[in-house]
Parts: structure tokens; C-alpha cells; sequence
């Protein structure tokens, strides 16, 4: 799904995506929501009690490889349907709803809790800390797969920009779109991500 990922990119700048049968095009949208599915809702901020840190590790380790495998189906998803000159049928409204649910999600529960402390949830329920608190004791330090599945999501909602120019989404969708645009300007530490945002805002602004 990476290889496909970054075909995908090098086909849109080609501008040669439309050559392609519409057909195929459409069944490998179908199979891509699929492997979106798999990783749209897993957490990845895992604390078992009963488990020793290798297990922990080794599962977390798991859900981020699905998790990762979901953004690049994400990412393809998101190259076909910018690519010029597409067929309209390749605009499938469950297949843009699940690559934003996706983002969203992952945005919620995965990027901005690693980003900024003030979104994480203490598991054992410990006292709330102040914002300033929380943020004080941050560490910079972020996982390699992290940092990589920061900058697909920041591929995603860059590319999202460009499929609101493309196609019309019905007013549920804008609305999803519109809190995922806005959401990152009151998260610290992500400043690509609210680069990309900007663009979004844009787009759903000229909607």
C-alpha cells in the first residue's frame, strides 16, 4: 500500500490517471475503503495493566502498522480522486466519507495527544494538570512512525483541499471537514498540519 501510495502521486502528476479503466478504478476505490476500514477506528494509545511492556510494545507496534497501512490506502484514495480529468463514478461518497472519518479520528486520538499533552487522557485518572503544566512536561522525543504517519495526515488534508475543488460532498460531509479544518489551530507543536489546514479552510470557505 506505500508502493501504491507514492505510484499513485507520481501517475496524478503525470496527468494519466483518466487512462485508466473507469471499471478497475472504481473496484480498487472499494478494495482501498477496505484497508481504511481496518485502521479507522483503532486506538494506538494502549495502557494494559496486566500486560508486561514487551507485550504492549509489541501490540502497539501492531495497531500503528495498521494504522499506517490505512493512511496510505487513505493517501491513494485521495491521489485517484484528484487526478485531472476523473470520471465522476470514481467520486464515491462512502469511500470520501471513510478517508475523513479516518483523519479525524487519528487526528482526535493519535496525532494530537503525541503532539500536544493537553490532549491526552490520564488512564489511571490521576489529577487534571493546567495546560501550561501538561505542555511543561512534554518531550520532544517522537516515535519514527509518528512522525510518519504525521506527514500522511498531513498529505490527506492537504489532498482534501483539492477534492473540495474538484467534487461536490453533501452538507454532513462539509460540516465533518469544516471541525477536522478548524480543530488544528488550538493544538500546539503541529504547525505543518495547520499549514495544511489553512488550505482546507479555504477550500470549504469557497464551497
Amino acid at each position: 500500500l506505500s508502493e501504491l501510495g507514492s505510484e499513485s502521486a507520481k501517475i496524478k502528476a503525470m496527468g494519466i490517471m483518466d487512462k485508466l479503466s473507469t471499471d478497475k478504478t472504481v473496484k480498487v476505490l472499494n478494495i482501498l475503503e477496505k484497508n481504511i476500514q481496518d485502521g479507522s477506528k483503532l486506538s494506538t494509545l494502549l495502557n494494559h495493566n496486566n500486560d508486561t511492556e514487551d507485550e504492549e510494545r509489541l501490540w502497539r507496534d501492531l495497531i500503528m502498522e495498521r494504522v499506517t497501512k490505512s493512511a496510505d490506502a487513505c493517501l491513494t484514495t485521495i491521489n485517484i480522486m484528484t487526478s485531472p480529468n476523473m470520471p465522476k463514478a470514481v467520486y464515491i461518497e462512502d469511500v470520501i466519507e471513510r478517508v475523513i472519518q479516518y483523519t479525524k479520528f487519528h487526528l482526535q486520538n493519535t496525532l494530537y495527544p503525541q503532539y500536544d499533552p493537553v490532549y491526552r487522557v490520564d488512564p489511571h485518572g490521576g489529577g487534571v494538570l493546567s495546560s501550561k503544566a501538561k505542555r511543561a512536561k512534554c518531550s520532544t522525543h517522537k516515535q519514527r512512525v509518528i512522525v510518519m504517519l504525521y506527514n500522511k495526515v498531513c498529505d490527506i488534508v492537504s489532498s482534501l483541499s483539492e477534492l473540495l475543488e474538484i467534487q461536490l460532498l453533501t452538507d454532513t460531509t462539509i460540516l465533518q471537514v469544516s471541525s477536522m479544518g478548524i480543530t488544528p489551530f488550538f493544538v500546539e507543536n503541529v504547525s505543518e498540519l495547520q499549514l495544511c489546514a489553512i488550505k482546507l479552510v479555504t477550500a470549504v470557505s469557497n464551497f
